[in-house]
């Protein structure tokens, strides 16, 4: 491959979740595509990052595209299923989500992937990107998308984009800093977390040796107000595997982060102590919690050892992620930029504004990851299925594409977004979106023989909601699922008429009761458990029911949640006291039953 000279319809740089995304898109859209990724696995913080409980579009209704794809494969592809963790509703061994990647890579063949190479130059002429070269190759293109980890690409095509913080002064945004301060300059971007796998041995795990910078007055108090169990339990995987990736006293690492786009012995230096960050805190668990707690072998590939003070331990160089799970990314500058206000709910209700331009949706609450400090945020959340969820809003096109350059997109942590905004943004599943919308707009580019700054944003939409594989969302609402007989019907509605779109989040005159009969002919797939037992009514979307039959579960008393609009509708009719017979799946780690179907 030495110096060989590749050319294409599309390069993608960079195989994390965006950027794998937007590959299978285009090449499913049937463009030419080549993918460079620097790992071997692909899926980014969906895999090789190792998180793998993901947060967000969890509800039924926002399941789709390559999203929902995902997890039909998951869901087939888990042994036990996915309802593990407290954290997610998805938890699965992040070796599958790496090979479902790589099938859906290797079943098109006008993609080549290639893996083990960063990029080290951005080819241009005038303002606009032509490709990029590696260290044994050269990949000329039409379309480049940057979706690296990190926004590399826009360092090294000099590419307008920023890095942390902004003021208030700069977008109005209320959660901003008015000034910069102590925590902007000790944490300039939100803190990485290099992801490390622990298991329960039962009672002779190997230790875990201290790193050479180990303090354990940095984890004293991880799991106050939560106990060890439920701690563990967070992120519990199958086969008794446990996902350490912690915010409270754990192994978020962000002091001096700036280092990760200084110079390369900078960033080395940033991501030992993040390592070792990572293994100190599994040292502290397994020292406070007894040795039943070690680190999982054979998680992961083996990790690069130049990070590690484990490296005469080669096992255990298979539980720690391939590389961190970055929060935040240079950010490209682009025609738009989506800032707070952008993901919060609008007018009173419980979804933001809907863009003219919108290509991708979100839901998750802003979250912001500044290790010992309580940084507030204007709320984004509601009470819905029983639980906390957040509110919808979109992505607009426009914040994909430069202002300046063009025949380039950013497809990653890296789009046109505030650093505020940026909390909301950066979920796994909106990447996954987000990537998506790319790919699909890269291939039209191909397809009109234009360039992204004038590709007509409608032919965008009704490729994406109209896709042959599994449509993709753009218009959210709480109660409209994809199964719904008009749902292609209202996403082209309001994509046209965009200022017409409630923000209440639900979709105005629609028969609820037709998802009755479509959700009886799938639910028993989705089913471990049936009972009988008492409804008990706490408050609003707070509800619980405790078990009379089966007889392992007497007595006990479980939350009730659901992901379903008719399960939802249903749960806020019942009346305290009730007997009912309900079917779903079992969460131990929640101590929930997700409802599937209820009968009275």
């Amino acid at each position: 491959m030495s110096n060989q000279i590749y050319t294409t319809d599309v390069l993608v740089v960079g195989g994390g979740t965006g950027g794998t995304a937007a590959a299978i898109q285009a090449a499913r859209r049937g463009a030419k595509v080549i993918l460079v990724s620097e790992f071997a696995w692909l899926g980014g913080m969906l895999t090789s990052a190792g998180v793998t409980a993901p947060d967000g579009n969890e509800l039924a209704a926002f399941q789709t595209g390559l999203w929902g794809e995902f997890l039909i494969e998951l869901r087939s592809r888990q042994p036990g299923g996915l309802d593990n963790s407290w954290v997610s509703f998805f938890s699965y061994e992040p070796r599958i989500g790496a090979q479902i990647f790589a099938d859906w890579v290797n079943a098109l063949p006008n993609l080549q992937w290639i893996s083990g190479y960063v990029p080290l130059e951005v080819l241009r002429q005038g303002n606009c990107v032509t490709g990029v070269k590696f260290a044994s190759f050269t990949v000329h293109a039409k379309i480049t998308i940057d979706g690296t980890e990190l926004g590399d690409l826009l360092a090294l095509g000099e590419i307008p984009h920023r890095w942390g913080w902004e003021l208030q002064s700069e977008f109005g945004e209320i959660s901003a800093p008015t000034e910069y301060n102590s925590l902007t300059k000790k944490y300039p971007v939100q803190a990485p977390t290099w992801v490390v796998v622990m298991q329960d041995f039962g009672d002779s795990a190997p230790e875990i040796p201290q790193a050479p910078n180990y303090d354990e007055s940095l984890f004293i108090g991880a799991w106050d107000n939560y106990g060890a169990e439920k701690f563990m339990n967070y992120g519990r995987l199958p086969g008794n595997r446990f996902m350490i990736n912690w915010p409270q006293q754990g192994n978020d690492w962000g002091v001096g982060a700036g280092r990760l786009i200084e110079s390369e012995a900078k960033r080395q230096e940033f991501l030992q102590e993040c390592f070792w960050h990572s293994q100190n805190f599994a040292h502290f668990i397994q020292s406070q919690l007894g040795r039943r707690y070690g680190l999982a072998p054979n998680i992961f590939p083996q990790l690069n050892t130049q990070h590690s003070a484990l490296s005469t331990q080669h096992s255990a160089l298979t539980s720690f992620a391939l590389h961190p799970y970055y929060r935040e990314s240079r950010r490209l500058i682009g025609i738009t930029t989506v800032r707070e206000q952008d993901i919060l709910p609008g007018n009173g209700g419980n979804a933001a504004p809907l863009h003219k331009d919108a290509i991708a949706i979100g839901n998750y609450a802003n979250d912001h990851h500044y290790p010992g400090i309580e940084f507030a945020l204007q709320p984004k959340s509601i009470r819905w299925g029983g639980r906390w969820t957040g509110t919808p809003f979109t992505i607009p096109y426009r914040c994909l594409v430069s202002e300046y350059i063009d025949g380039f997109f950013a497809c990653e942590k890296n789009i046109s977004v505030s650093h505020i905004a940026s909390g909301a943004t950066r979920l796994q599943p909106v990447v996954m979106n987000i990537g998506q919308a790319v790919g699909m707009a890269a291939a039209l580019c191909i397809e009109y023989n234009q360039l992204p700054q004038h590709l007509h944003v409608e032919k965008l939409q009704d490729a994406l909601i109209e896709n042959s594989h599994l449509p993709a969302l753009i218009v959210p609402f709480f109660n409209l699922t994809l199964e719904h007989s008009e749902w292609l019907k209202w996403q082209k509605y309001y994509t046209v008429n965009h200022t017409a779109y409630p923000t209440t989040g639900i979709c105005p005159n629609l028969n609820i009761s037709q998802y009755l009969d479509l959700h009886k002919n799938s639910v028993n797939s989705r089913i471990n458990i049936s009972c009988v037992g008492t409804f008990h009514f706490y408050g609003q979307q707070d509800y619980a029911f405790t078990v009379l039959t089966p007889s392992e579960y007497e007595g006990q008393t479980w939350q009730l949640v659901t992901l379903h609009p008719h399960i939802d509708s249903t749960l806020e009719k019942l009346v305290n006291g009730e007997q009912l017979q309900l079917q779903g799946r079992y969460n131990s780690a929640g101590n929930w039953l997700l409802v599937e179907h209820i009968e009275k």
